[in-house]
């Protein structure tokens, strides 16, 4: 059998510069160590709180968020499923995360040029989880400690410690974008 083309990185969090600048585009990675957990109204607090000049609940710099709303747990477990929610809903949040420091976001769907400028500024990269994977992928994580925004249930930030938890570089600190590339790729060699 021939060997997979591409590559698997293994990935210890945080994100720096230095390891998002040589990830492509198509890249599979396995991150292992702290994630954080926001949504579109966390985001929305995370702005409000930059707005007023007060602390975020966890620091941006070089830090991963993961656009989850997860489940509840079951007993024994951290966590419940935990899929990747559609990433557009924080383009309007994401530029500025990214300009203070925030190194890596996680979820599914295209971004905004907006977006994709912030990531190419900001030496970031962003990531796909496998939608509908949500109980396979909570397996990868091994604890969930709400940190932020109580009120807010399956929204309130977390953080969690993953290990070995599988996403593909999307866009990376270039701005090569695998949905793009990808779809190019696809149509030029279908029978």
């Amino acid at each position: 059998m021939p060997a997979d083309p591409v590559p698997l990185y293994r990935i210890d969090l945080p994100l720096t510069r230095k390891i998002t600048a040589p990830l492509k585009a198509g890249d599979r990675l396995l991150l292992s160590g702290l994630l954080y957990t926001a949504r579109d109204a966390a985001h929305k607090r995370l702005d409000t709180l930059l707005d007023q000049g007060k602390p975020l609940p966890f620091p941006l710099e070089d830090a991963c968020i993961y656009y989850t709303g997860p489940s509840p747990a079951a007993p024994g477990r951290p966590i419940g499923s935990a899929g990747p929610t559609t990433s557009y809903r924080m383009d309007a949040w994401a530029p500025r995360l990214l300009m203070l420091g925030l190194r890596g976001m996680i979820g599914k769907g295209e971004r905004s040029a907006e977006v994709i400028r912030a990531i190419k500024w900001a030496g970031a990269v962003y990531l796909g989880a496998i939608g509908g994977a949500g109980a396979l992928l909570s397996a990868c994580i091994t604890s969930s400690e709400t940190i932020a925004f109580e009120d807010l249930g399956t929204e309130a930030i977390r953080r969690l410690t993953v290990k070995d938890f599988p996403v593909t570089v999307v866009i990376d600190s270039r701005g090569e974008n695998l949905y793009r590339n990808g779809r190019h790729g696809y149509l030029q060699y279908r029978p």
